[in-house]
């Protein structure tokens, strides 16, 4: 079975694809050919020595995908041979077989192909929180959404759309704008440098925004806090980028609240997961929400791939395939 690991902690060029021995599921577990692994910040993340420090080196990587059932363990009864999977955490998806537990598996349904099934997970179910969870949008609602091409943003962007909030996007560069607009953002800043507070404002007519969703790193930081409303939200998350210095609460502005939002608090039972995916799922089939896979990359070329993300030149969602 191949599979990509890190061999040791650093950039792009420490990922391998190496042959280890084929698995086999445990008494709760399933069994999974590959068909589609979904690339996300939170590798590069683990790649760097971020994340997942504890684990021996080489590290297999990747956490999402989708993919069809090979076998299942003896007490596993949702799922059967032959049945489309697809999951958002599961260490070691950038492979070609997998065996995950059960419980942190949904089924597809026949309308959604497994390329977007894996796209849809981990941003998907991120963007599902940050909006409807951690700051629950409200029909009038105005949201600056930072990275507003990638994944994630596209994902985030639609998502206000259908709770009838409007949607200020932030991106890299001027050839990202467009992609932002068709995902429904109703104005597009481009900014490099965190210099985006005044147009926000102007935007608003001097109010500000209700909510902020950054994952930008520091140099976004404060250029957010201005961009905030009274009592406006602050949804901070991605560590891969590094965090603000340390904060003084009381020199927090306008009595915003402010909060590290973690996907996993989304989805911490089977059946949240299950019923989080299901929606996100209806949307994609009644054409509600779109995924956007910006690159489909071969197995092999995993190391090619995080490059791409880390230059910020990619839009939407990275697969690797098998």
């Amino acid at each position: 079975m191949k599979t990509i690991v890190m061999t040791a902690v650093g950039g792009s060029e420490t990922l391998e694809l190496q042959n280890r021995e084929d698995r086999h599921p445990g008494p709760t577990d399933v069994l999974i050919r590959v068909a589609a692994a979904g690339i996300n910040f939170m590798d590069i993340g683990v790649r760097r020595g971020i994340a997942w420090t504890e684990m021996e080196l080489p590290r297999a990587l990747g956490v999402e995908g989708a993919g069809q059932v090979l076998a299942v363990g003896k007490d596993v009864s949702m799922f059967k041979a032959g049945d489309r999977v697809a999951w958002v955490y599961a260490p070691g998806s950038y492979a070609e077989q997998i065996v995950i537990p059960a419980d942190a598996l949904v089924h597809i349904p026949d309308g959604i192909d497994d390329r977007t099934a894996a796209g849809v997970m981990m941003q998907g179910l991120t963007a599902s929180h940050f909006t409807t969870d951690f700051y629950p949008v409200q029909k009038g609602d105005v949201a600056l959404i930072h990275a507003a091409a990638g994944g994630l943003g596209l994902l985030m962007t639609q998502i206000v759309k259908l709770r009838g909030g409007r949607v200020i996007g932030r991106v890299s560069h001027e050839n990202k704008v467009a992609i932002a607009l068709q995902a429904g953002a109703d104005h597009v800043i481009v900014d490099n440098e965190g210099h985006f507070a005044d147009e926000v404002l102007h935007l608003t007519n001097g109010l500000g925004v209700d909510v902020v969703y950054d994952g930008s790193g520091p140099v976004t930081f404060n250029g957010s806090l201005a961009s905030l409303r009274r009592s406006g939200t602050f949804c901070w998350y991605g560590p891969v980028l590094g965090g603000p210095d340390a904060l003084d609460i009381m020199s927090l502005p306008k009595s915003i609240k402010i909060g590290y939002a973690v996907f996993m608090d989304h989805i911490h039972t089977p059946d949240l997961l299950r019923q989080r995916a299901g929606q996100l799922f209806d949307w994609v089939i009644s054409g509600k929400l779109k995924v956007r896979i910006g690159g489909v990359y071969p197995l092999a070329d995993a190391a090619r791939a995080h490059t791409d993300m880390e230059s910020r030149t990619s839009t939407g969602k990275l697969l690797l395939i098998p």
